[in-house]
């Protein structure tokens, strides 16, 4: 069995954009006829490079090669060109072209990636949602209205959900981290209270932030939020630096996560080091692929540190995270986009298997997912933005006035 042909997807999501404003798909194709699919979460560089990068490694590292040597090439592209550090481009490149060779594997042995993987421990995975804007609704008018956000929090926990996340703290910059202003520790308190006040004790609050605020600022912020129990609090400073969200760790009774951002085993080996956070979130479209993700689950594992599977793309990131979930021993929820309906289901001839706040791993071989391409084609992207931007100017809340997303 040998790796004959790659195919990329460049998919534009329809209004408002949940999981970004594209969705970069690959598929991969055997001699003997086997596909497999992927997705490449890497949003430094637009969409039509990211998929040139993935001809190039593709022709460099698989083409012609059996797709079971899943270490062998992932050795190859982090060494690509003396380089042999984490590097979030080439992860995520190698993310998409991982999945899709265990999305093979697992059909040619008519086996679900997780029974590979050391089997299913988790029959059930917990999920939660981010709360978003309902259709008609202003992103930025949404984003900045406590009633509003506790309003769609109990909506979620009636639903099934046991967990919702939001992020008030205003808007991210390339100039981050920095320190809260009064106006964003006032609006994140009176989120909290009325979400808490909306659902009790049905669902956790995750309180995200995207490394706004230096570990100073974390902290009084923090120190104000400790009063309503979060689960969480993500990534609450830059993520380059874990020895400064050590502090943070260090200094709130609320557990810190993070991970988003960060690619390979040796970056999330520094965050458990330091101690800089209890709960890890690799996206396995960035950082390395389902086998990496499990090397991570592993070394957390050891720390006693818990795994949440970030998600901010498309289905089949979604569909690997599901299969690494299902896995590991200390996984604690997964992230999920609403109930994986609307666009991220109308891209899979079947949708994952959502069942009152649980996602349900599919018995179907490899990753479980097969896309729609009559769906990929009727939306191809046209636009020029990254997938994800952040602010680019220092924060200046009087000025830039109300956040209303990246």
């Amino acid at each position: 069995m040998r790796l004959q042909t790659l195919e990329t997807f460049i998919v534009g999501t329809p209004p408002p954009g949940f999981g970004g404003r594209y969705f970069i798909f690959v598929r991969l194709t055997t001699a003997c006829g086997i596909s497999g699919v992927g997705e490449i979460y890497s949003a430094s560089f637009a969409p039509e490079v990211v998929c040139r990068m993935a001809e190039d490694m593709f022709q460099r590292y698989l083409e012609g090669a059996p797709p079971d040597r899943i270490e062998h090439f992932w050795r190859q592209a982090h060494g690509s060109g003396f380089t042999h550090r984490p590097d979030s481009t080439v992860q995520g490149v190698v993310s998409g072209l991982e999945m899709a060779c265990w999305d093979i594997v697992g059909k040619a042995l008519d086996r679900p990636v997780h029974a590979l993987l050391g089997g299913m421990v988790n029959e059930r995975l917990r999920t939660y949602t981010y709360l978003y804007p309902s259709p008609g609704q202003e992103a930025a008018d949404f984003y900045n209205d406590a009633d509003a956000s506790a309003e769609a929090a109990l909506g979620w926990a009636e639903a099934g959900f046991t967990a919702v996340k939001f992020d008030p703290a205003g808007q991210y910059t390339v100039y981050d981290g920095r320190m809260p202003d009064l106006e964003a520790i006032e609006r994140s308190v009176r989120f909290c209270r009325r979400i808490r006040e909306a659902v009790g004790d049905r669902a956790d609050m995750l309180f995200g932030t995207h490394g706004q605020f230096t570990a100073a600022g974390a902290l009084r912020l923090a120190r104000q939020l400790e009063p309503f129990d979060p689960l969480w609090f993500e990534e609450p400073c830059p993520p380059d630096m874990p020895e400064e969200m050590a502090k943070i760790a260090a200094g709130t009774s609320i557990p810190v996560a993070t991970g988003e951002r960060l690619c390979s085993k040796f970056e999330f080996a520094r965050v458990l080091e330091c101690g800089a956070a209890a709960i890890l979130q690799p996206d396995l479209g960035r950082a390395g692929g389902i086998l990496e993700g499990k090397k991570i689950a592993a070394m957390a594992e050891t720390k006693y540190v818990q795994v949440a599977p970030h998600l901010y793309c498309g289905p089949v990131v979604a569909a690997a995270n599901i299969q690494l979930a299902a896995c590991i021993p200390n996984f604690l929820i997964l992230e999920s986009i609403g109930r994986m309906d609307g666009f991220h289901a109308d891209l899979l001839k079947t949708p994952l298997q959502w069942e009152d706040g649980y996602i349900i791993p599919p018995s179907a071989p490899g990753l479980g997912v097969e896309l729609d391409d009559d769906v990929v084609a009727a939306h191809p992207w046209q636009g020029d933005r990254l997938h994800l931007e952040m602010g680019d100017a220092p924060h200046d809340p009087k000025r830039h006035g109300l956040f209303g997303g990246g």
